[in-house]
């Protein structure tokens, strides 16, 4: 995958999940810290890949 793209949709991921704690925090709807949480987890696991030993 392109290194650009990669960046894009690290930030991106990381901007939703911001977006959906504090749409969460504000509605009191806890599906969006739900949300908020799986998108971060996104971003995590983007940001430091598995590497396959061989």
């Amino acid at each position: 995958m392109n290194a650009f793209y990669r960046f894009f949709i690290i930030i991106a991921l990381l901007v939703a999940a911001i977006f959906s704690y504090s749409l969460g925090s504000q509605t009191g709807m806890f599906i969006f810290v739900i949300l908020g949480f799986v998108l971060e987890g996104a971003f995590w696991f983007g940001l430091f890949p598995f590497k396959r030993s061989k």
